[in-house]
This record gives structure tokens, C-alpha cells and sequence, in this order.
């Protein structure tokens, strides 16, 4: 079996370092860089199958890195895992409106690390599968989710989204007008949920309300309890 390829550009070299042991012996192929200048043209000439992203580097930052990668074509579709040691909830919905697809808050345990990775791979081997199973659209007015293309579209008009981003609103669509606590959003999405904190959801939410623009109230909250999607007639 082929090992997956992650890119580590992270410039402290004891975390780069830490990461790489514990994804190396989990059997991942490891390549790492020390400052932004080169990942884009690394990212577009390797290939690799995920990218671990420090937030603040050298040169070039995590989010202008995220930033071009998702608007390339060629790139896009490379899973982007962000690390921060900002706590501000700004600094983390900024890189998942770039489009990361997760992220981690400095400092972390490489076990999270491991499960996240995991998570984000399965994710991504079942769009795969999906792509070549029977076209299954849901549509609630003028919102659609087509789950075979993996898009959302509200008035004709596409709304681009990351990985947990659709996974999350594929969720609560499954069931409009139920209310889903945080506590069952991770274990429904994450799976591995246990090693992420409730206010993971809630970030990801803010992030895909403003995405949804004026749709963003088909996600609704339902206060002290959680979220659900709303229920259209």
C-alpha cells in the first residue's frame, strides 16, 4: 500500500519534529519545510495528500499559503490542517474562511493530531466513493445539497465550502427541524470527537453562516442547547 504524503511547514523544529515522529510511526511519508516561501510551489509540484500548516511563519504566512492553494485549481482539493497558538476566535475563522479544513490550537497532543488527519482522510475517501454512486440531491426551497458533486447552492448560486463545513450542514439536513447538541455534532462528524472541544463547533459554524450570506438562517441556534437545520415547508 502506497503511504499517504503530509507536508509539515512549521518553522519551530521541535514541533515539526514531534509531529513528524508520531505521523512516521503511524505510516505516513513525511516532508517538511521551515518557512512559507517554498509551500506553494512544493504543494503544487509534490502533490502531497495533506498539508500541516503553522499559522505564523516566516516569509509568507499560513494564511496567505492557505489562501493561494484554495484558489488554484490544481491545489484546492489538498486537505489543509491549520496550528495556531492564537486562542482568538478572529485568527482561527479567518484561516477556515480561507479554507482549511481544520485547525489546532498550540499546544496540542500528537494524538489529536493523528485522530484529525484520520478523520479528514476517511472524509475524503468516502467523497471519492461517493462520486460514483447515484445522484442524491436534497433541495429545501431554494437551498440545495447535492451530496454526489459534494456542493451546496442556494439561488443557483454555489456556496465553496471545506470538507467539515458540508459535512456539518449535510448532518442537520438529514433531519430539518431536530435539534443536534454540540456533544452529537462532533461524534456525528468528527467521529473522533472526543479530542476536540464544543467551541470547534461553533467556530465552523460561524465560518459556514457567513459563507451562506443570506441563507445563513437555515442553520439555526437553539440556545443552551445546540444546532438544527431549519425546517421549510
Amino acid at each position: 500500500m502506497t503511504k499517504k504524503k503530509i507536508l509539515i511547514v512549521e518553522d519551530d523544529r521541535d514541533i515539526s519534529e514531534l509531529i513528524t515522529y508520531n505521523l512516521e510511526r503511524e505510516g505516513y511519508e513525511i516532508a517538511c519545510l521551515y518557512d512559507g516561501s517554498q509551500a506553494v510551489e512544493f504543494v503544487r509540484k509534490r502533490k502531497p495528500d495533506l498539508i500541516v500548516l503553522d499559522l505564523m511563519l516566516p516569509e509568507v504566512d499560513g494564511i496567505e499559503i492557505c489562501r493561494t492553494l484554495k484558489s488554484d485549481a490544481a491545489t484546492k482539493q489538498v486537505p489543509i490542517i491549520m496550528l495556531t497558538a492564537k486562542a482568538e476566535e478572529a485568527d482561527v475563522v479567518v484561516g477556515l474562511q480561507m479554507g482549511a479544513d481544520d485547525y489546532i490550537l498550540k499546544p496540542f497532543s500528537p494524538k489529536v493530531l493523528v485522530a484529525r488527519i484520520k478523520a479528514i482522510s476517511r472524509r475524503m475517501v468516502e467523497m471519492k466513493a461517493a462520486s460514483g454512486s447515484t445522484d442524491d440531491l436534497r433541495s429545501f426551497g431554494d437551498f440545495h445539497i447535492d451530496l454526489l458533486k459534494h456542493k451546496i447552492s442556494y439561488k443557483a448560486r454555489e456556496v465553496k465550502l471545506t470538507s467539515i463545513e458540508f459535512d456539518i450542514i449535510e448532518f442537520l439536513s438529514r433531519s430539518p427541524g431536530r435539534v443536534w447538541s454540540r456533544e452529537q455534532i462532533l461524534d456525528n462528524v468528527w467521529k473522533e470527537g472526543k479530542f476536540i472541544i464544543d467551541r470547534a463547533v461553533d467556530v465552523h459554524v460561524r465560518g459556514l453562516r457567513k459563507k451562506l450570506g443570506e441563507a445563513e438562517g437555515y442553520i439555526e441556534t437553539v440556545r443552551g442547547v445546540g444546532y438544527r437545520f431549519k425546517d421549510v415547508e
